[in-house]
C-alpha cells in the first residue's frame, strides 16, 4: 500500500509540476498578450465557469469514492454497474449544465461591466468554456476508475505530456492573436485528448473495465451520493474561485490581476501538497471500507502532519521571496503587499487542511453533514469578505480575512465529524495540533516581520539584493534548508520525527 500510495502521489506530482511549469511560462505571455484588463476577464471567466462542474452531478467523484470502498471486492459486474450509474447521472445533468451555462453566457458580461467592444468576445469565450465543462465529467470517468482502483499511477508521464501539449496550444493561440476565444478552444481540445488517453490506459490496466445497467436501488443510492457531491462541488468551487469573482464584482477587474499574480506562488505550491495527499486517498478509502478505524486514523494523522509540515515550509519561503519572484517574473507593481501575502498564505493553508478532512469524510461515504456545514461556511465567508472589503483600506486584505473567518466553522467542525467516526475526542486532536500551530504562527510572522513585528535592527531587506534568477534560486535554496530544519525540530515531537523518517526509509527500501 505504501508503494501504491507513493506511485500515485508521484504521478499526481508530475502532472501538477507540468501544470506549474506551463503556468509559470504562460502567465507572463498571457498578461503581455491580453493586457491587464482582458487577462482579468479571463481569470474571472475561468473562476465562474468552474462552478458549472457541479451541475454535471459529480458522477466521477461518486464513482471514485465508491470504487475505493470496493477495492477488495471481486464482484466485477457490480463495479461495471457503478460505471453505468455514473454515465446515467452525467446524462441526467447535461440539460441542467447547458441551461446554467447559457444563462452565464448571456449575463456574465453585464455582471463584470465589460466594455461594449468586448461583450461578444466574452460571450463566445464563455460558451466555449461551458462546452469544455460539459465534456469534462464524461472524459473523466476512466480516470475516476483508475483512481478508485488505486492504480492512478498507471498514467504516469502520459498525462503530464498532455499538459505540456495543452500549454503549447495555448501559446500558439497567443501567437496567432486569437484572444480569449482561441485560448478557450485550446482547453476543449486538451480535455478531449486527455479523455482519450485515460480511456486507453484504463482499458489496458483494469480487467473489468466496461459498462453494465445499474439496478434501480443502487442507481438511487448513487444519485443520492452524487447530489451531495454536487452541492459539495459548488461549495469547493466557491472556495476556490469566489475570491477572484468577489474582487472583480465589488472592487475592480484590474485588481484581480494583481491579486491573481500575488496568489499564484502560494496557491500553486500549497496545491502541490494537496494533490500529493489526494494521491494517497484511494488507499485510505480501502482501509475505511475494510472497517479498520485505528489504521484509518493513523493514516489520516500522517497525511495531516505531512500537509502541515510542507505547507509551513512553503508558506515561509513564499512570504520571504514572493515579491522578488514577481518582479523577476512579470515586472514591478504586481505584488499586492506583505500583509496581503501573509493573509493569502494563511487562507491557502487553512483551505488545504479543510480539504484533507473533507476528502476523508467523502471516503466515509457520509457527506451530508459535511456539505451542510460547507454551505453555511460559504455564506459566512462571502458576507464577512464583502463587509471587510468595504471596511478595510485594502480590498485584498479584507477579502482574505473575511474568507478565513468564515471557514473557521469548517476548521473546527470537520475534525469533530471525523472524531465521531474514528471514536477520537476533539481534545485529543487539539493536543496534537497545538505545537505545530504555534510554530507556524511564529514563522509566518517572522517572514512578514518588516511590516508586522518591527524588531529593531532586524530586517529582511537582504531579499532586495536578489536582482536575477540565479541569486533568487540560491537565496531560496539556502533559506529552504534553514526553514526545513527549523520546522522539523521545532514543530514535531521526537515520536513524529521518527514516524516521518521511518516512512521515508520504508519508501526508499521498497523494491522497484
Amino acid at each position: 500500500m505504501t508503494k501504491k500510495a507513493s506511485l500515485n502521489a508521484l504521478a499526481a506530482a508530475l502532472d501538477y509540476a507540468a501544470r506549474l511549469a506551463i503556468g509559470f511560462l504562460l502567465t507572463p505571455l498571457l498578461v503581455a498578450g491580453l493586457g491587464d484588463y482582458l487577462f482579468g476577464i479571463w481569470k474571472v471567466l475561468g473562476s465562474v465557469t468552474g462552478y458549472l462542474t457541479a451541475a454535471s452531478g459529480r458522477p466521477t467523484q461518486t464513482l471514485k469514492f465508491t470504487l475505493a470502498n470496493l477495492q477488495s471486492s471481486t464482484d466485477y459486474q457490480e463495479k461495471r454497474r457503478q460505471v453505468g450509474s455514473a454515465l446515467v447521472v452525467w446524462l441526467l445533468f447535461c440539460p441542467v449544465l447547458l441551461t446554467l451555462g447559457g444563462l452565464l453566457v448571456w449575463f456574465l458580461p453585464q455582471w463584470l461591466d465589460v466594455t461594449p467592444e468586448l461583450v461578444f468576445t466574452t460571450r463566445v469565450a464563455t460558451a466555449v468554456l461551458v462546452l469544455q465543462m460539459t465534456l469534462l465529467s464524461l472524459v473523466d470517468l476512466p480516470q475516476a476508475i483508475l483512481e478508485g482502483e488505486n492504480i492512478g499511477y498507471k498514467r504516469m508521464g502520459l498525462s503530464a505530456l498532455l499538459v505540456l501539449v495543452g500549454g503549447g496550444l495555448t501559446a500558439l493561440a497567443l501567437v496567432l492573436k486569437t484572444g480569449i476565444v482561441g485560448i478557450a478552444i485550446t482547453s476543449v481540445i486538451t480535455t478531449i485528448l486527455t479523455g482519450l488517453l485515460f480511456w486507453r490506459v484504463t482499458r489496458s490496466y483494469v480487467a473489468w473495465f466496461g459498462l453494465a445497467r445499474p439496478a434501480r436501488q443502487a442507481l438511487g443510492r448513487f444519485v443520492g451520493l452524487s447530489g451531495w457531491f454536487l452541492i459539495w462541488r459548488l461549495v469547493m468551487q466557491f472556495m476556490l474561485a469566489s475570491d477572484s469573482a468577489l474582487l472583480g464584482i465589488f472592487a475592480s477587474v484590474e485588481l484581480v490581476t494583481s491579486y491573481s499574480l500575488t496568489k499564484y506562488l502560494p496557491e500553486t505550491l500549497v496545491n502541490f501538497v494537496a494533490i500529493v495527499a489526494f494521491g494517497i486517498a484511494p488507499g485510505l478509502g480501502g482501509i475505511i471500507g475494510s472497517g479498520d478505524l485505528k489504521k484509518a486514523g493513523a493514516v489520516r494523522g500522517e497525511i495531516q502532519l505531512f500537509t502541515w509540515f510542507t505547507a509551513t515550509v512553503i508558506g515561509s519561503l513564499t512570504l520571504l521571496w514572493n515579491e522578488n519572484f514577481l518582479k523577476l517574473w512579470v515586472g514591478q507593481g504586481y505584488h499586492a503587499g506583505m500583509t496581503e501575502n501573509l493573509l493569502l498564505m494563511l487562507m491557502m493553508m487553512q483551505f488545504v487542511l479543510i480539504r484533507n478532512d473533507g476528502n476523508f469524510i467523502d471516503l466515509m461515504l457520509k457527506p451530508k453533514k459535511k456539505v451542510m456545514l460547507g454551505v453555511v461556511s460559504v455564506f459566512l465567508s462571502t458576507g464577512c469578505a464583502i463587509l471587510l472589503m468595504q471596511s478595510l483600506t485594502s480590498n485584498i486584505a479584507g477579502l482574505c480575512l473575511g474568507i478565513i473567518i468564515g471557514r473557521l466553522l469548517l476548521s473546527f467542525s470537520y475534525p469533530l465529524l471525523i472524531g465521531q467516526f474514528l471514536q477520537t475526542s476533539f481534545w485529543q486532536q487539539s493536543k496534537q495540533v497545538a505545537r505545530p500551530a504555534v510554530v507556524t504562527s511564529l514563522l509566518f510572522l517572522g517572514m512578514a516581520q518588516p511590516e508586522l513585528l518591527r524588531v529593531q535592527g532586524v530586517t529582511m531587506h537582504f531579499t532586495a539584493l536578489t536582482d536575477g534568477w540565479l541569486q533568487l534560486f540560491i537565496g531560496v535554496g539556502l533559506s529552504f534548508v534553514v526553514i526545513t530544519l527549523g520546522v522539523f525540530y521545532a514543530g514535531l515531537t521526537a515520536a513524529q520525527r521518527a514516524q516521518m523518517l521511518g516512512r521515508v526509509q520504508r519508501l526508499v527500501a521498497l523494491p522497484g
